[in-house]
This record gives structure tokens, C-alpha cells and sequence, in this order.
């Protein structure tokens, strides 16, 4: 079942349990202008983190006023096969790794 305005949470890919939580939402940026949500990953009982950064909503590029953020079980889902397939090792040691994904997680 998809659950929507969830701000962190658990799923499972490929038989292995990841945890996840919204780190920031869309916010203005004077040198970067809009930047999108950032949502940070990890294999439970592992240490290496990733971050899922999104492109900024296109209603608020255009001046329209926020909507509710959507994050569902689906987008984390896709996210953490598009990092998985870039070359993130979730049971690995060393630094956050950042991923730039698409607006449907990917």
C-alpha cells in the first residue's frame, strides 16, 4: 500500500529493507535559485548513506504556490534502484553519496 505525506519510513527492494527520510524540501536558494527535496537512504543495520537529490517542482519554478509534497513508497523505491545501479554499495564504508535523480525518482 502507497502512503503520501510521509516525511521518513522503511521499504523493501529486492529483499533487503532500506530506511528513509526527508531531509529538506523544495526551498529558494539566492545563489542556486529553486532546489528540489533531498531525501537521504540506508540499508538497515549498514553505514554507508545516499542522498536522493530531486529536481525543483515545476509549479514552483513558474511562481505557483506550494503543494503538498509527495513522497511515496514508489518514488523511494526507484530511487534506491537508480543509486543501487549507479554504483552505491549501501554495506560499504566512506562518504555520503549523492545521487541527482529525475522528478518520478529515477
Amino acid at each position: 500500500m502507497t502512503q503520501i505525506h510521509r516525511l521518513s519510513g522503511t521499504v523493501d527492494v529486492d529483499g533487503q529493507p532500506y530506511e528513509w527520510e526527508l531531509r529538506s524540501e523544495p526551498q529558494w536558494s539566492e545563489n542556486h535559485g529553486w532546489k528540489g527535496m533531498t531525501i537521504s537512504l540506508r540499508r538497515k543495520d549498514t553505514q554507508r548513506e545516499a542522498m536522493l537529490e530531486f529536481p525543483a517542482p515545476k509549479r514552483l519554478m513558474k511562481g505557483l504556490p506550494r503543494g503538498r509534497l509527495q513522497v511515496s513508497d514508489a518514488v523511494v523505491m526507484r530511487g534506491i534502484r537508480s543509486a543501487l545501479d549507479a554504483g552505491w554499495e549501501p554495506e560499504s564504508r566512506g562518504k555520503t553519496v549523492v545521487f541527482m535523480v529525475d522528478a518520478d525518482g529515477n
